[in-house]
């Protein structure tokens, strides 16, 4: 803390001196790593390449479809999944991508989700593929291409890269709020610091949710997909999540509600540009 000495000049706490020099040290290495995303034009600051991300999808890919059942014993909605992925990526300009795209469908028909490793390995489950209807039977190549286009968008955007990082930053910084106001007589001041890092990252969380939509957007019209369908897809999160859920500031996904918006402006966007 702040104090006098004994000249009557200012005196900085130690505590303070470390937690300046963690916060530096914690910038430092974040902004020092930057690269140019190709596809959307933005610099990222991601220590990984794309070789690693790759590496740690392909890794991780057996564990996660273990955790949900396993993959789905469906030959032939797997082989749908897989071929509309494909059209996907090597009609749009995810292809472009040095990442190694495979489409995954998982047994769990409880779950209602859809997700992307890094480098490209993509998953969705029966519980949300067998919802892409528009009559209650017929699967919507259109919906299903809307959901992995949008998976296909976090890949192309290095998401989950970009969320180590932004939380190797946030635990850094995390470490020197908590460093500069320590109270041991006031134990709140920890769960404070973790609060404000908890925060940042839900709003990067959003953030790359609602890139992802403008980006399946793209990529639906890219591989002659109707954008529209992809509102649809909204609205049946919207049912899946029942009356319930979670306030938007608190989620790390957008309402669907407010996505729809966003997606309809992406749509406007794209198709002027063709």
């Amino acid at each position: 803390m702040l104090g006098r000495n004994q000249g009557g000049g200012l005196r900085i706490s130690p505590t303070i001196i470390v937690a300046l020099v963690m916060a530096s040290f914690a910038l430092c290495k974040f902004y020092g790593q930057t690269s140019v995303n190709e596809i959307t034009g933005e610099t990222q600051h991601i220590a990984m390449t794309p070789e690693q991300e790759i590496a740690m999808g392909l890794e991780s890919a057996p564990q996660m479809a273990q955790e949900m059942g396993g993959l789905s014993r469906n030959q032939q909605a797997a082989a749908i999944v897989k071929q509309i992925g494909q059209k996907v990526v090597q009609t749009s300009a995810a292809a472009k991508t040095p990442y190694k795209y495979d489409f995954h469908l998982l047994a769990d028909q409880q779950t209602i989700n859809a997700f992307a490793l890094p480098g490209g390995q993509v998953f969705i489950t029966e519980g949300l593929l067998f919802r892409l209807t528009e009559d209650g039977k017929t699967l919507s190549e259109d919906m299903l291409a809307g959901v992995l286009g949008h998976e296909v968008g976090h890949v192309v955007a290095r998401h989950s890269a970009e969320r180590l990082a932004q939380m190797e930053l946030a635990q850094g910084l995390t470490g020197a709020v908590t460093m500069a106001t320590y109270d041991p007589s006031n134990p709140n001041t920890a769960y404070i610091a973790q609060s404000v890092a908890n925060m940042l990252q839900l709003k990067y969380g959003r953030d790359q949710e609602l890139q992802s939509d403008y980006l399946g957007v793209r990529f639906m019209l890219e591989a002659g997909y109707e954008p529209e369908y992809l509102i649809q897809v909204m609205e049946i999160l919207k049912q899946a999540s029942g009356p319930n859920r979670t306030p938007e500031f608190q989620s790390t996904h957008p309402d669907p509600e407010n996505r729809k918006e966003a997606i309809e402006a992406a749509i406007r966007e794209w198709k002027g540009k063709r």
